[in-house]
C-alpha cells in the first residue's frame, strides 16, 4: 500500500466528516449527503488497500 494512496484516502474520510458535521450544523442536506458520502468513500478505499495488502504478504 503506497503512503500517497493511503493519505489521499484518510484525507478523503476527513473531508466528508467535516463536510458532513458542517451540513448537520447549517442544516444544509445536500452537504450531509455528500460529506457521508465521501466519509464513506474513503473509508471503503482504506478498507480495500488494506485487504489487498493483506493478501501480498
Amino acid at each position: 500500500m503506497s503512503v500517497g494512496r493511503t493519505i489521499r484516502h484518510k484525507t478523503q474520510a476527513f473531508k466528508g466528516q467535516v463536510t458532513e458535521r458542517i451540513g448537520r450544523i447549517t442544516r444544509n442536506r445536500r452537504l450531509q449527503r455528500e460529506g457521508r458520502t465521501d466519509r464513506v468513500s474513503g473509508n471503503l478505499k482504506q478498507s480495500g488497500d488494506k485487504a489487498k495488502n493483506a493478501f501480498r504478504r
